[in-house]
């Protein structure tokens, strides 16, 4: 049997602080998933032990890595109408301190609880270590349903959860660094940031206790499209495998490849729209009512702004087919699938349906372990969470980068760079024989401007943490999660080792 099958099984029993498993209620989970799988936090569990056990790392480094760090529960109450009272309940979970500030986003769901902040936590200090982000992994969240509140209470809400973050510290641009999650964005960052200065007067740095604000309050360019940027950069290295495309048949040639997208928020529209700005043909996208196909192919920034100004794809077009009941986008025709709603989309009761040839993991944990082995013995290639969709905390990096630095990107060395090239360019005119033309002079002279740079550095970052992945997974025969794991562990581990863990011994 070879070590990519190896069945998954725990090494270190670790006591879950709720006492019951936790499923997402939404249809598309139970659609998906027996009643026996796993929950989120036991498979984010059950990959890392399976990683571990081939690891080669020291047992009591893999369970020091494996135990979340601190967890924070807090209640609160917010006046919601004429004088009416709601608890609320909010969550921040702190995986691993082995590298400061922990870095993790905050939801605004009814779904959250210990156990999804724990896994989601946990799933961010792997993250952070296969992209070479030197932060450890936090998540956070509050149990409520955003759209059923006013602007005027998601503010109170949000600022009060801050001020909990701060009583405890558990934020700080030296701490722990918030940033947008599902169901919250930059509006709600900027709250973030302002009620932390409010309680940090002083604090020079007070910009970089959060990322993903916008860009007036000290955000960075290139920050809100970075997930879905990350997730073609990722699944455009992969097409360039001689491995993935002899397994799939799929070419690194974009043309014609056709995608389906689940999930139409700012990660699903990003990823779409970078596919297709480079060839692909989007054919499906799901969202939560309903799904729209066309084999034919949509068009994206049209199919995306009919979705927000009606909340559904229905009536869009009469050649597309509308599939009433969302989660079927899954099993449709495809060479690419992309999941990027939420966790639990595939399990053992759809996986068998799956046919697209290459499932590239846009959400957090959107396959059971038990359908990720199935779909890697069928042949199809998945690529995992923890190295796609990566693209968001390594330009949430750049940004608190750029916030402890108090300078934009490009900003001290942009006239510079183009005042040498121009030297550079009247040489290359002077041999040619003939000047360039206007709009040739401008592309080659062009100083790189704050996107430019955050581009090319997370297309490096996501390069680089691929081919990682790929080398570890061809030396230990391995699928490329279990390889991205693999990477994880032994990097986080080098830290823990090589600072001999205070008091361990």
């Amino acid at each position: 049997m070879n070590s990519s099958q190896v069945p998954f099984r725990p090494l270190v029993k670790k006591s879950i602080l709720l006492s019951s498993s936790r499923f997402l209620t939404t249809a598309a989970t139970q659609a998906a998933c027996n009643s026996d799988e796993p929950s989120f936090l036991q498979s984010v569990e059950n990959y890392y032990d399976h990683a571990a056990s081939l690891s080669d790392v020291q047992p009591h480094t893999l369970a020091h890595l494996r135990a979340v760090d601190s967890v924070l529960r807090v209640t609160f109450p917010i006046e919601v109408e004429n004088g009416k009272y709601e608890v609320i309940e909010g969550y921040r979970a702190q995986h691993s301190r082995h590298r400061l500030p922990v870095k993790g986003g905050i939801r605004f769901s009814e779904e959250v609880d210990l156990q999804e902040v724990e896994a989601l936590a946990s799933l961010m200090t792997y993250k952070c270590a296969v992209v070479d982000v030197p932060f450890g992994g936090a998540k956070g969240g509050i149990k409520i349903d955003p759209t059923k509140y006013t602007v005027e209470q998601l503010e109170r809400i949000t600022r009060r959860y801050t001020m909990e973050l701060c009583q405890k510290k558990f934020i700080g641009p030296g701490l722990d660094v918030p940033a947008p999650d599902v169901g919250t964005g930059p509006r709600e960052m900027a709250w973030i940031m302002d009620t932390y200065a409010q309680f940090n007067v002083g604090d020079v740095n007070a910009a970089g206790c959060v990322t993903g604000k916008p860009l007036s309050m000290g955000g960075v360019r290139g920050r809100n499209e970075a997930t879905g940027l990350g997730v073609y950069y990722g699944i455009r290295e992969f097409l360039g495998y001689r491995e993935v495309q002899k397994k799939t048949g799929v070419s690194d040639k974009l043309e014609n490849t056709t995608v389906v997208i689940q999930g139409f928020g700012n990660v699903g529209y990003h990823a779409a729209k970078f596919f297709e700005e480079n060839g692909a043909k989007i054919v499906g996208v799901g969202e939560r009512d309903c799904a729209i196909y066309d084999r034919k192919g949509l068009n994206v920034e049209n199919l995306y702004e009919y979705h927000r100004a009606n909340k559904t794809f229905r009536g869009y077009s009469e050649s597309a087919q509308i599939i009433d009941q969302p989660s079927k986008i899954l099993e449709t025709e495809c060479d690419i699938l992309i999941p990027a709603a939420l966790e639990r989309q595939i399990g053992l009761r759809n996986v068998s349906n799956i046919k697209a040839k290459i499932i590239g993991e846009a959400a957090n944990g959107p396959l059971t372990p038990a359908a990720h082995e199935i779909l890697e013995k069928a042949g199809k290639v998945v690529i995992p969470d923890l190295l796609l969709n990566a693209g968001g905390v390594t330009v949430s990096y750049f940004e608190w980068l750029k916030n402890l630095s108090h300078v934009r990107f490009g900003r001290m060395n942009k006239k510079w760079d183009e005042r040498a090239r121009s030297k550079v360019l009247a040489l290359v005119e002077e041999n040619a024989g003939r000047p360039l033309t206007e709009a040739e002079r401008k592309a080659i002279v062009h100083g790189a401007e704050e996107a430019d740079l955050v581009y090319s550095g997370l297309e490096d970052t996501m390069i680089q943490a691929c081919q990682e992945t790929r080398q570890t997974a061809e030396l230990k025969n391995v699928d490329y999660r279990t390889a991205a794991y693999i990477n994880a562990i032994q990097k986080i581990a080098a830290v823990y080792e090589g600072s001999g863990m205070l008091f361990m011994h």
